[in-house]
Parts: C-alpha cells; structure tokens; sequence
C-alpha cells in the first residue's frame, strides 16, 4: 500500500524507510504541512499519515476522500487536530500511536521540572558570560513536596514513578484511577484539593472538549502563589492569556511548556531569521520563570522507531483486513471521544 506522509521529517525518513521495506509498503514523503491547498499531493495514495501539526480538519478530510485516501495513520497518540466525527460521516479509518514510549515525554517533563526549580537554564547563560554569582538561582529540595499529576495514563503513570523516587508526595486527578498508581501510593483527589495542596502540577492529560482550557483563570486562582506548572500534553489544556495574567500578578512560581495553543504556526519549523508573529507566545518568552521547548518531548531515538513501526504496523492491519483489523486500542472513533 502507497503511503503518503505529510510533514515528513529528515530524522522520520530513515526509520520509515525500515518498517516500511520490511512490511512491502511504498512512500511518498511530502515535506509540507497537510492543509487544504496541499490535498493533491495525496491524490491516489489510499494511507495518508498526519503528524501533530497537521490540519485534519473537514474540508480536508473531504478533499483526501475524493483522492481516494481510506486511511488515517496518526503518527502520534493525541488526536485533537483531526474531526472525528467528519472521518466517521465519510468512512475514514483514524488509526494513532497510543504508547510510543511514556518514558520519552515523562522524563522530559521531570527534566522541566528539574531546570526549573535549580535554574539550570539560568546558571548556564552566566556562566557562558563568566558570571558565577548564585543570587537567584536558589531551588527547593524535591523531596517531599506535594506534585499534582493531571492525567494518569501510560505517561501520567511512569511521571508517578520518577516522582515516587524523589520522594515526593502525588496526588492525582483522573476520572479513571489506575492500579498502578493506586500501589505506588499516589492518592487520587478532586481537582480544587489538587489545585490547593500541590507544589508542582504536571499536565499528562489528552485535549478533549472536557479538558480545553482545564487550567484557566479560576482554577490558577485556586493554585498555591509559588506552583510550579508543567505541560507536555496538549497546549489548549491551558488557557494562556489567564496564565500571562497569573505571572504578571506574581501567582504562579514558573512554568515549564513543551506545547502551546497555537503551536502549528510555530513549532517545527527553523524562525530564528523571521520575527515571530505571535503576540501572545513573545510575551511569554519575556518571563524569567516560564521554560518552553518546541513539543519535543516525544523526541528520543526509541519514541521515533517505536512511531514509525506502530504507524507501519497500522497500514500493514488496514491492508490485510480493514479496519476491523487495526487494534483497537490504536481506532479512533466517536466512541472513543464521547465515552
């Protein structure tokens, strides 16, 4: 089967190039972003593969369905940038990589942490500069502070597991506890009490219309004046204009970001030569205490193996059996959003 992958990546090409000789699949790598305008290059391919900053929206879907494309191969676990319920109406399969590796994005959400609360980042900008004060660069000893865990999935669940070894405190908010967690120790409570007792608050849930803007102007209000916020998961689980009104009062004590709401015009992509256009993420950057990386969380030699195979995997299922043949912790339907 003819594989079309948009936002096609130089680290992606070798890794896919792999799976797909091993599984008797052919490529046509596009290197621009899937859009309205750029559907036609698709045209014949029957598998279309999106990345995170792809545009799944309907027109586009409608577009890719009149090229012949049936299948929607996700190369990531999150599925917000694609309408669902538009590839159901047109019998689109959506397939994703549910758990490319928990451990990837974990560990870089305790790598934000760690940065944060030491200044690493700071400490390094001085000492580039020959400056070797300490004033301000004081942090806080991990061990037994409260770190509230948003979203105890795959990656929620391994965050849980470091944090455990620092000898935090966890306490966890999901409406589906996990066992594992559960043994570990972690205590599971209402978001207000989350809110209130955690020192630090890690973000490991999906974007969904329950989840849009979790973290907004009220529920920061309810935060302690020194939390410390970190988000790997979906940038729109945070309302960022209430979180730059938060810094600016002083509520919040740093933030670590690997994603943003309005990402898809940002990320991935070299601006260093261009000014950046985004009003909103600029004054962001302006804060001393606020840490961002470009959504590279999931970016580690056994996350991008793991993406490619499971994405392979994926069309190899589909080919042979439709979309009855997918597994069915990778579909995404309608049932999956709504339940």
């Amino acid at each position: 089967m003819e594989i079309a992958i948009y936002s096609a990546k130089p680290y992606e090409v070798p890794l896919f190039d792999a799976a797909a000789a091993r599984a008797g699949h052919t490529l046509r790598y596009i290197e621009a972003k899937l859009s309205l305008a750029t559907t036609e290059l698709a045209r014949g391919a029957p598998a279309v593969s999106l990345f995170v900053s792809d545009d799944g929206s309907a027109p586009v879907l409608r577009a890719l369905h009149a090229g012949g494309t049936r299948l929607l191969a996700l190369r990531s676990a999150g599925f917000n940038h694609v309408d669902i319920a538009e590839a159901t109406r047109l019998g689109l399969t959506v397939a994703r990589v549910p758990a490319y590796s928990p451990y990837a994005v974990a560990e870089h959400a305790i790598a934000l942490m760690l940065t944060l609360n030491r200044k690493v980042h700071r400490a390094f900008a001085r000492t580039r500069e020959q400056n070797f004060a300490l004033d301000g660069l004081m942090g806080f000893d991990m061990h037994a502070k409260t770190v509230g865990v948003i979203g105890t999935g795959k990656i929620g669940e391994v965050a849980c597991g470091i944090l455990r070894g620092f000898g935090c405190n966890i306490l966890a908010f999901d409406p589906h506890p996990n066992p594992a967690c559960l043994a570990m120790g972690v205590r599971y409570v209402p978001l207000a009490e989350l809110y209130a007792a955690s020192d630090i608050i890690s973000v490991h849930c999906p974007l969904t219309p329950t989840t849009k803007h979790l973290i907004n102007t009220a529920a920061l209000a309810a935060m302690k004046p020194s939390v410390m916020i970190i988000n790997t998961s979906r940038g729109g689980v945070i309302d960022t204009r209430a979180l730059i009104a938060a810094l600016k009062r002083g509520r919040v004590g740093a933030v670590g970001l690997d994603v943003y709401e309005e990402e898809g015009d940002l990320f991935f992509r070299d601006l260093s030569t261009a000014p950046l256009q985004d009003d909103v993420f600029v004054r962001l950057l302006t804060f001393p205490n606020v840490l961002i990386t470009a959504h590279q969380g999931f970016f580690t030699r056994e996350a991008c193996e793991a993406i490619a195979q499971t994405t392979i995997d994926n069309v190899s299922a589909f080919s042979q059996g439709g979309a009855t043949a997918v597994a069915a912790s990778h579909l995404v339907t309608m049932k999956l959003i709504t339940g």
